[in-house]
């Protein structure tokens, strides 16, 4: 098993996850969060002064999918994503040594369906 980690624009936000609906992905955990990359912010004018927004507003997926089905999530969440422009995002895959369903006990590949 792997977890997918991605962190993406919260606008696309609805179409990644219609996509990951699309191969099959059934659970998915987001969490708004903020942060830079290589785009290091903005400037912003408020009521006549500038200022610099630093970190900027991102959404994170946690998904935990099968070895084969990892290839379908990453490409799934790349092509519904991308707006082509800076601040895209990024995606992070781990391994997952066990998974364990707390109400059956129920543990590995078995806890994803």
């Amino acid at each position: 098993m792997k977890k997918v980690e991605a962190i993406i624009k919260p606008f696309k936000l609805e179409e990644v996850k219609e996509a990951l609906a699309k191969v099959g992905v059934q659970g998915l955990t987001v969490t708004e969060v903020k942060g830079f990359g290589r785009q290091k912010g903005h400037k912003e004018l408020y009521r006549g002064a500038e200022y610099v927004v630093e970190f900027l507003p991102k959404v994170k997926l946690e998904i935990v999918v099968s070895d084969d089905s990892l290839e379908a999530v990453v490409k799934a969440i790349v092509q519904s994503a991308s707006t082509g422009r800076i601040g895209d995002g990024k995606i992070f895959v781990m391994p997952v040594e066990e998974a364990i369903r707390i109400r059956t006990s129920e543990t590995g590949d078995a806890v994803l369906r």
